[in-house]
């Protein structure tokens, strides 16, 4: 397969059609948490403003500038995340890594919309920019239960 063929298959319809409907693109003006990740490689950037009900994300704010793969992985990430706990979002996290560095399993449901990102694993370049969203989600969500326990 070329090089060419190759980024066309990465760049599916289905990855583009995600990347141009990320939901919860408005921050919110009184978040638990807010936190911003860099992928030094490309400098794709994501802000995730997170807030609690509990053990609950209860509402989420997402700023998205990356690439059409980081932006796919943030729209399935936003579509899945309100209502979910912590530890959801980090096994969703460890499934996405494992995924793209090993072949694994794709995330669990309601997170599994992520399988549409397996032919980055070919693509190490692009693996930080995929993983923005769930590694900023999950801090955000750390934070926000130690300001509820503090």
């Amino acid at each position: 397969m070329s090089g060419e063929s190759d980024l066309i298959k990465l760049y599916s319809q289905r990855i583009l059609a995600l990347a141009a409907d990320i939901p919860h693109t408005e921050r919110l003006r009184a978040p638990d948490a807010t936190v911003r990740k860099r992928a030094p490689l490309c400098g794709s950037t994501v802000t995730v403003d997170a807030k609690m009900d509990g053990e609950h994300l209860s509402d989420l704010g997402l700023e998205v500038k990356a690439c059409a793969l980081g932006q796919a992985a943030a729209a399935v990430v936003g579509s899945a995340a309100i209502g979910r706990t912590r530890v959801q979002v980090e096994e969703a996290r460890d499934a996405l890594k494992a995924m793209l560095k090993s072949d694994g399993p794709a995330p669990e449901a309601p997170f599994d919309g992520l399988e549409v990102l397996r032919p980055a694993r070919d693509y190490k370049n692009r693996h930080a920019s995929v993983m923005l969203t769930l590694d900023a989600l999950s801090e955000a969500m750390q934070q926000a239960e130690q300001a509820q326990t503090a």
